[in-house]
């Protein structure tokens, strides 16, 4: 799980992209765009993700890996974590090869999508990225 910036050059400002990727297959499970990225946001997608993995009741559960960005240390994002049982692994600080996979798909976002565009608008940002 990482967060990825884009620009709206229309209103000078960003948007947030938080992605959940599964590091086994390379598929995104799933995704927060929005004008903000806060703890609540990252907790949300926890058991989105695991709805979409079937593995909500299973007593399995996947290892989730962030950096230690705010939304991912508070208080909010760790409760859930907690709550639905799920390892939370913290990569050490200034170590984004520890979260290659991720890193790497927002890589290839901002070549193919992100830099390629110039957003005027929220919408058209929200429209180009999740298409």
């Amino acid at each position: 799980m990482d967060i990825k910036y884009g620009y709206i050059a229309g209103e000078q400002r960003f948007f947030f992209l938080l992605s959940v990727l599964d590091v086994y297959d390379r598929a995104v499970i799933d995704y927060h765009i929005g004008l903000s990225c806060e703890g609540s946001h990252a907790a949300a997608l926890i058991p989105r993700a695991l709805w979409k993995r079937q593995l909500f009741h299973s007593t399995i559960r996947p290892v989730i890996r962030t950096d230690n960005g705010p939304q991912f240390i508070s208080r909010a994002f760790e409760e859930t974590c907690r709550m639905h049982q799920t390892e939370h692994e913290r990569i050490p600080p200034k170590t984004p090869n520890k979260n290659a996979h991720i890193e790497a798909f927002h890589s290839l976002l901002e070549a193919e999508c992100l830099l390629r565009n110039e957003f005027v608008d929220y919408q058209e940002a929200y429209r180009v990225v999740t298409e």
